[in-house]
């Protein structure tokens, strides 16, 4: 018995142990996963002053300036070791230039002096990688939206297909830059600050609503309101809070209604939100009312990881290190647009 027990033991598979490096936008972070489970995940966030965004080049001063510290609390946290690391991921991309390669060039350079693999990551995969591991949704139609992108994805012959998205700027960059236009607050991000003022908002302002078959449009919405929100203030009409409730409840129902699309054409019961505007509780319940409807159930997380975050990157690295992937020194680059479907997903069956 005792040898059998032995040959078993020596059989297990050694467990994977991934770190991950996130530095797409303004949110720094770097996550450290060993089979699924998450061992920690620090970040630091960029806080510009209210009515302002964040540039590029200041964004990558900040990684600059943080992202030592930020991997010794990783360590730190997770009680690990260099060499109990088996791989170093990145986000390859999507997102802003400057802070992807600053973040990439300390993976980079980490991954040589560690001497492991390395491994770049689309953002997009690591946001429903993780959302899937968390929530234990199975084959859900996604709804990935944030600052930087807006998509609605299903699953389907090794790809993440985009079956929706849109056609200009994000949701999440849309209530962001209302949020300069009233000077809301930054911290902890103008998004929360909205959506805190929606809940006190009581009248409905009647905005462009922008479908176009799959796909949405937020830019009008952003002019038409941007444009008329002095003007209803100055005559009160409307309040600040009235400005954020309506700006909320009309991007969100397009939002909805695409995703219900998707559902009914995939068939399927499930859908799963990630991303920093997933986290709004909000779009959560509205998402929920659709659902329910239909018979269906939604997933979602909170901000540890609905928000860009290390552990998501290392959790879709280590789906992509464990079938086999990795990335050549020479290869590792970061690209802006790094689109969802260009990735062949090996780790889930068909």
């Amino acid at each position: 018995m005792d040898q059998q027990g032995d040959k078993q033991g020596a059989e297990r598979p050694k467990p994977i142990t991934v770190i991950g490096f996130e530095g797409s936008a303004n949110k720094l972070g770097v996550g450290i996963i060993r089979d699924g489970e998450v061992l920690s995940n620090p970040r630091h966030t960029y806080i510009t002053p209210p009515g302002q965004g964040f540039l590029p080049r200041d964004t990558a001063k900040h990684h600059q300036a943080h992202i030592l510290d930020v991997l010794q609390q990783a360590l730190d946290i997770a009680k690990v070791k260099p060499q109990d690391i088996d791989c170093v991921a990145y986000t390859k991309g999507p997102g802003m230039g400057a802070p992807l390669v600053s973040t990439a060039v300390v993976a980079r350079t980490v991954a040589q002096l560690w001497n492991k693999p390395l491994l770049g990551v689309n953002h997009c995969i690591g946001h429903i990688e993780m959302g899937r591991r968390v929530t234990g949704a199975v084959n859900p139609v996604v709804l990935y939206v944030s600052g930087g992108n807006t998509q609605v994805i299903a699953y389907q012959l090794k790809r993440y297909r985009i079956f929706g998205e849109t056609i200009d700027i994000a949701v999440g960059n849309c209530l962001d830059r209302f949020a300069r236009v009233l000077k809301i607050s930054n911290d902890p991000s103008p998004g929360y600050n909205i959506e805190q003022m929606a809940k006190k908002g009581e009248k409905l302002i009647d905005l462009p609503y922008g479908v176009k078959g799959m796909d949405v449009s937020f830019s009008g919405i952003l002019s038409y309101i941007e444009d008329a929100a002095q003007t209803l203030l100055d005559s009160r009409q409307a309040t600040p809070e009235d400005l954020c409730f309506s700006l909320q409840e009309t991007v969100f129902a397009m939002l909805v209604e695409i995703t219900e699309r998707a559902m009914a054409h995939c068939g399927s019961e499930e859908v799963l939100i990630v991303g920093g505007v997933g986290c709004n509780e909000r779009l959560q319940e509205m998402m929920g009312i659709m659902a329910a409807e239909r018979g269906a159930k939604v997933f979602a997380t909170d901000e540890r990881y609905c928000i860009d975050n290390g552990a998501m990157i290392a959790q879709a690295g280590w789906e992509m290190f464990r079938t086999g992937h990795t990335t050549a020194l020479e290869d590792s680059w970061c690209t802006q647009r790094f689109r969802t479907d260009e990735v062949e997903v090996t780790w889930r069956d068909d």
